[in-house]
């Protein structure tokens, strides 16, 4: 029975439809403004290592999944990881930055769905930045008028040909 379950919810959507919530195909351009700067202050802790403020833009139960390492687990052990990498960027030992590009962009006033890709890169000293693109999806609410994001799905490896087709 259990293993008819998913069939019979494809079957009711598939002849129902979704609930139209007064949906148009274009996103809420408030919220995408929004979510705009959601990713613009992202960008800016990861260049200026700022830890707090770029651990405050998960949520406190926000969850990291990774297709490589095919693990989820808590956002606080991952910033827990790299939160050294944040301290040397800080003390100028490193330079941090990414960059996000989006081929899907679902969101109404409170929540959004965020496809695409980010292009996070490191340098050390004097040595050449090392990075590349990694396509990743992204949940998000909007709480207290801040957005937050809940989980965050590092998938596969983007090429730069994909990378540059998102510009």
């Amino acid at each position: 029975m259990y293993r008819l379950l998913p069939l019979i919810a494809l079957l009711f959507v598939s002849a129902f439809g979704l609930p139209d919530r007064g949906q148009s195909e274009v996103p809420v351009v408030g919220a995408t403004d929004e979510l705009d700067a959601f990713w613009a202050e992202v960008s800016r802790t990861v260049a200026e290592g700022d830890f707090e403020g770029y651990a405050a833009t998960y949520h406190p139960d926000a969850v990291l999944v990774s297709q490589s390492g095919g693990v989820s687990y808590p956002i606080a052990e991952a910033l827990a990881g790299w939160k050294q990498g944040f301290d040397d960027t800080a003390a100028g030992k490193m330079k941090a930055h990414v960059d996000f590009r989006f081929t899907q962009r679902l969101n109404d006033e409170n929540t959004a769905h965020e496809t695409g890709m980010f292009y996070y890169t490191a340098q050390t000293g004097d040595g050449e930045p090392q990075g590349s693109p990694l396509h990743f999806q992204a949940l998000l609410v909007k709480q207290g008028g801040q957005w937050k994001m809940v989980m965050e799905y590092q998938m596969t490896p983007a090429t730069m040909e994909k990378w540059d087709a998102a510009g």
